[in-house]
């Protein structure tokens, strides 16, 4: 488990992180979020002893990274996909990394293959595409098997096979017990690998909950039904709107949308009044849509227009 109580990094007159307390727990995919500037990349460097904190404190498994005798067999991390140097190849990056830290040469191939990299293993590192730069990355972050795996990024440059594979390799270590801390600004793809998401916005906590209560506290109860029979969408419709808080819509095709209720709330409304559904629904946001909601005013750099589909 990771944990931060307090967290705090200044530079001069600039507060980077403010006051971050959250765990990241282990067997579930905790994604961290932000918007650029938030303090995302510094708060993973104090997780890592990169950089030290104005004040607070982050510990691995309850202990500080400088404290870590093997720390490859304790955290695994990547947070810059391109700090190999471009003459060393793959594998002798890799066989460095592995002899630091009394990690066998075995594995080092081991972790080559589960990346897809093996074929190109004795390449300089500074031939590799970004892609194939963060499969080294994330190589390195698994090298010493660890309990616990900081990722900054890891799906930059990846094609969609490649998306998929991080995904699945996450999912994969955090259902091994394993803590799993992934930053992304890719939101489709959070939306389906996290269990978990923190967010913070200008270096301060703005979220810590489980992905379910993330999407449903940012959406109120949406159902969408359609329903075939003219005179039974009428009747259905007049019933529904009739009712304190409710918002119905209709739309082409026999689509009914309903703001206030949940679909079973409307499948039984239209069971009790015998109206024929041919397809009943909830509806959700998006995590990207809740995502760009609570951090509106926390956003650093802007273009100075509003994302189509923001709320205001």
């Amino acid at each position: 488990m990771i944990s931060l109580r307090g967290l705090t990094k200044r530079y001069g007159g600039t507060l980077a992180v403010d006051d971050l307390t959250f765990d990241v727990r282990a067997g579930r995919v905790t994604g961290f979020l932000g918007p650029n500037g938030a303090g995302k990349s510094t708060t993973m460097r104090m997780i890592l002893g990169l950089d030290h904190p104005t004040r607070g404190r982050a510990l691995i498994a309850g202990r500080p990274y400088a404290d870590l005798r093997r720390p490859l067999r304790a955290v695994g991390a990547m947070l810059d996909a391109r700090a190999v140097h471009p003459a060393r190849s793959g594998r002798a990056h890799l066989l460095a990394q592995a002899r630091s830290n009394a990690i066998p040469a075995r594995r080092v191939d081991e972790v080559l293959e589960t990346v897809g990299l093996a074929k190109a293993a004795r390449r300089p590192a500074g031939t590799y595409s970004l892609g194939m730069s963060g499969r080294l990355g994330v190589a390195g972050a698994l090298l010493g098997d660890p309990p616990v795996l900081i990722l900054d990024e890891p799906v930059n440059g990846l094609d969609p096979d490649g998306v998929r594979w991080i995904r699945r390799l996450v999912r994969d270590q955090a259902a091994e017990g394993r803590t799993v801390f992934l930053s992304s600004h890719l939101m489709s793809e959070m939306q389906v690998t996290a269990d978990h998401l923190v967010v913070i916005g200008r270096g301060r906590l703005l979220s810590d909950t489980t992905m379910t209560e993330f999407l449903a506290a940012a959406s109120p109860a949406t159902a969408r039904a359609t329903v075939p029979d003219a005179a039974q969408r009428s009747a259905l419709v007049r019933l529904l709107a009739a009712a304190d808080g409710v918002v119905v819509e209709t739309g082409p095709d026999g689509a009914v949308t309903v703001g206030g209720r949940t679909a079973a709330e409307v499948g039984d409304i239209a069971h009790h009044c015998g109206v024929r559904l041919h397809a009943l629904g909830d509806v959700g946001v998006s995590l990207e849509q809740a995502y760009m909601d609570l951090t509106a005013r926390s956003v650093e750099y802007t273009t100075g227009t509003t994302p189509e589909g923001a709320r205001q």
